[in-house]
């Protein structure tokens, strides 16, 4: 088994080192999108500038949630103020 992977390694690697440059020339370079100018850079920038504050925002109330949860959770299982313990 070691004997073959140690040929198909290098073999595969060798076949991708092959074929990116044809990968490269598809579409003269510009990729999946198309040409890429000053406006589509700034939008790229913006979707960005939108999307961070607001994934951190929707993670920040779901892990508020799961702590609401959490603590509703421990509350529930602990007997009454008396036993709770402490000096």
């Amino acid at each position: 088994m070691r004997r073959l992977a140690a040929r198909a390694i290098p073999f595969a690697i060798l076949v991708l080192l092959m074929l990116a440059p044809a990968a490269s020339a598809h579409n003269d370079g510009r990729g999946f999108y198309g040409a890429t100018d000053d406006k589509v850079v700034t939008d790229a920038g913006f979707i960005l500038i939108i999307f961070f504050p607001a994934f951190v925002f929707a993670m920040s109330m779901i892990q508020r949630r799961l702590e609401k949860r959490k603590e509703a959770r421990k509350a529930a299982s602990l007997p009454d103020a008396t036993w709770r313990g402490g000096w």
